[in-house]
C-alpha cells in the first residue's frame, strides 16, 4: 500500500511539472500567445508602413512626370504664386 501511494505522488508531481512546462515553460501556451500578439503588431505595423511606401512610390512617379505636381506644392508649401497673380490672405 506504501509503494502504491508512493507511486501516486511521484505520478502527480510529475504531471504537475509537465503542465506547469506546458503553461508558463519556454515554448509553453503563454510564451506562445505572447508570440502570436508580437507577430499580429508587426504584421498591423507591415501593413502601414506598406501603405505609406505606396503612397510615396505614386508620389515620386507623379514628381518625375509633371510640373504640375511641383506646381502645386510651390503654392500649397511655399506660398509662391505665378508672375501677374495676386496673393489673397484670409485671417479668420
Amino acid at each position: 500500500m506504501q509503494k502504491a501511494h508512493l507511486l501516486f505522488v511521484v505520478l502527480l508531481l510529475l504531471l504537475a511539472g509537465l503542465q506547469y512546462r506546458l503553461w508558463e515553460g519556454d515554448g509553453g501556451i503563454a510564451h506562445n500567445r505572447a508570440l502570436q500578439q508580437e507577430i499580429a503588431e508587426q504584421q498591423r505595423e507591415n501593413a502601414l508602413l506598406h501603405e505609406r511606401n505606396q503612397t510615396l512610390e505614386a508620389e515620386v512617379l507623379e514628381l518625375k512626370r509633371g510640373l504640375e505636381t511641383i506646381e502645386e506644392r510651390a503654392r500649397y508649401q511655399l506660398g509662391m504664386v505665378k508672375e501677374g497673380e495676386t496673393l489673397l490672405l484670409l485671417s479668420e
